[in-house]
């Protein structure tokens, strides 16, 4: 028989800082509810931080970059794959411009993620193409 441990954290969905409280058993998340206690959410939680957890267990879940080779992904290294960014980015800007260029950025990253993201498209790129969903 297994023992559960209790692990309070703040989720990582978004930047808002919930306060969570994991049951995991065997290194795995098995249950997790609002912690009462943290004063941004008193132990409510959406419905992204209650149940997309299992995102973290999934067997089908990304280990390494990938990038199509005629017509099939297959696995690379972060070399490879930051160097076919920077050429496939160089050659859309130089054919096209910098505002043809445009970033999505992500409600669930941090906001230091995001203010380097913004800087990133209107330093490096020259754009400022930028969305992300939380402003809806």
């Amino acid at each position: 028989m297994s023992e559960t441990n209790v692990v309070k954290t703040v989720c990582g969905y978004c930047g808002t800082g919930c306060g969570l409280i994991l049951e995991v058993e065997n290194n795995r998340i098995m249950k997790i509810r609002g912690d009462k206690d943290a004063p941004v959410n008193k132990g409510q939680t959406c419905v992204k931080g209650a149940f997309a957890y299992e995102y973290v267990h999934a067997k089908n879940r990304l280990t390494a970059p990938l990038i199509r080779k005629a017509g099939e992904l297959v696995e690379t290294t972060w070399e490879e794959a930051y160097q076919f960014i920077v050429e496939k980015l160089t050659s859309i800007k130089t054919n096209f411009g910098a505002k043809s260029i445009s970033l999505f950025a992500c409600a669930r990253s941090t906001n230091e993620s995001n203010y380097v993201t913004q800087k990133f498209m209107r330093t490096a790129i020259g754009s400022n193409n930028i969305d992300g969903c939380n402003r809806t």
